[in-house]
């Protein structure tokens, strides 16, 4: 049996006039003698805003209600598919994740997949059925309605690809695939036809926004080949594959960069054994993600300049966090909200001496400043001041040849 998994976002199903187009599109895959599995999002908006909805009824919402509520949204543009379908004279029906069902285990609105059953959904693909399938949810062990977090519908569909055996998983969005950079920056931005998930996994934690990490590393996990691409124009998309099977010279594929972030420095910290432990300890209890790190030890050891990104929203509550922390003691506290983190991603740079030099050059003709640096195997991000971001990116982007 040929199977192929696709996958609609929430822009893709974001009207009636949408959902009668991506049915074409659904048709188009039926013609071709595939058993097609649909996969989708909630219409655009719709999820926000029962999340809205949530934080007008309690500050503290249960959070297995607050899945079975957010779940809806996919309950909804499934069966407009499944009608849009069955009005075209094709056999559909919706199914929802404890129906199949989806088995999730972890946390209420960052759960898992860990198993799907395949059984009925197999015996209705026989039968010349198309099952719409509502991303995002599944059920736990104690049959509770549960929801995989941002990225979630990408996730169902990879899981969906792999317990099927599909020959193909396509996720269509609102962009036409993967782009060295944010076309919206960088007019010169190309399309990547092929990119390993290393990279990707690198750019979509970075600030690309086509897909979210862990939808990629459930795709890298289980060796899924995906396919990127637009319901709204026909054109061919990017290929999220493994690395042996990409052939290019280029060393760097990608460039990503975010605009929410904030710096915080610690000046003149007592330095003792165990110092960055108390500092990042109350952060990490209260899910402030820390990213880049710079410690400066003084000449006489005796105290130390501690510098970190976080994301802006958490701002305010790091400041309290760290002025409420008794573990430490430091002269002075800078906040810097004003930066954005920039990323140059490529699987290349592993065997190519003289990267890291390349892009500080670069940036340097520019009279572009570097507040902080970390590096990866595959990627060298920087700090710089927001104002310079656009240009820095156009820098960069000519220095690494990306838009040949």
């Amino acid at each position: 049996m040929k199977i192929v998994v696709l996958k609609f976002g929430g822009t893709s199903v974001g009207s009636i006039e949408r959902i009668k187009k991506i049915s074409k599109i659904i048709l188009n895959y039926v013609k071709k003698k595939y058993k097609v599995i649909v996969v989708s999002s909630a219409m655009s908006g719709v999820t926000n805003d029962l999340l809205q909805k949530t934080k007008k009824i309690s500050k503290n919402f249960s959070t297995s209600e607050y899945d079975v509520l957010v779940s809806s949204g996919e309950q909804i543009s499934c069966a407009l598919i499944a009608g849009s379908l069955n009005e075209l004279g094709y056999k559909a029906r919706s199914w929802l994740g404890w129906q199949i069902p989806i088995l999730t285990n972890g946390e209420y609105s960052q759960s898992r997949i860990f198993k799907i059953k395949t059984k009925e959904i197999m015996k209705y693909l026989k039968t010349g059925g198309i099952p719409i399938i509502t991303g995002f949810q599944g059920i736990n062990l104690e049959n509770r309605v549960t929801t995989l977090g941002r990225g979630g519908s990408d996730a169902s569909a990879i899981m969906c690809a792999k317990f099927f055996k599909a020959e193909k998983c396509i996720i269509f969005t609102d962009v036409d695939g993967v782009y060295t950079t944010d076309p919206k920056i960088l007019k010169k931005a190309k399309k990547i036809k092929v990119i390993s998930y290393e990279e990707m996994l690198e750019m979509a934690s970075l600030g690309s926004k086509v897909m979210q990490p862990a939808s990629i590393q459930d795709a890298r996990l289980n060796r899924m080949d995906i396919d990127v691409k637009s319901s709204f124009i026909k054109k061919g998309g990017t290929l999220i594959t493994k690395r042996k099977n990409i052939l290019s010279s280029k060393v760097i594929r990608g460039i990503s960069f975010t605009k929410s972030d904030a710096k915080i420095t610690l000046i003149g910290v007592k330095d003792k054994p165990g110092v960055a432990a108390s500092i990042f300890e109350p952060l990490s209890k209260n899910s402030i993600n820390v990213d880049m790190v710079v410690q400066n030890i003084s000449a006489n050891g005796k105290e130390t300049d501690l510098t970190f990104t976080i994301k802006s929203e958490d701002l305010n509550k790091t400041q309290n966090l760290i002025k409420k922390n008794k573990k430490i003691k430091f002269r002075n506290l800078i906040i810097d909200k004003n930066v954005s983190k920039l990323s140059i991603i490529g699987v290349g740079m592993i065997t190519t001496p003289g990267v890291t030099y390349r892009m500080f050059q670069a940036l340097a003709n520019k009279k572009i400043n570097i507040l902080v640096i970390s590096t990866s195997e595959i990627k060298i991000s920087v700090l710089v001041n927001k104002k310079n971001l656009k240009q820095a990116v156009a820098v960069l982007h000519t220095e690494f040849k990306l838009e040949r």
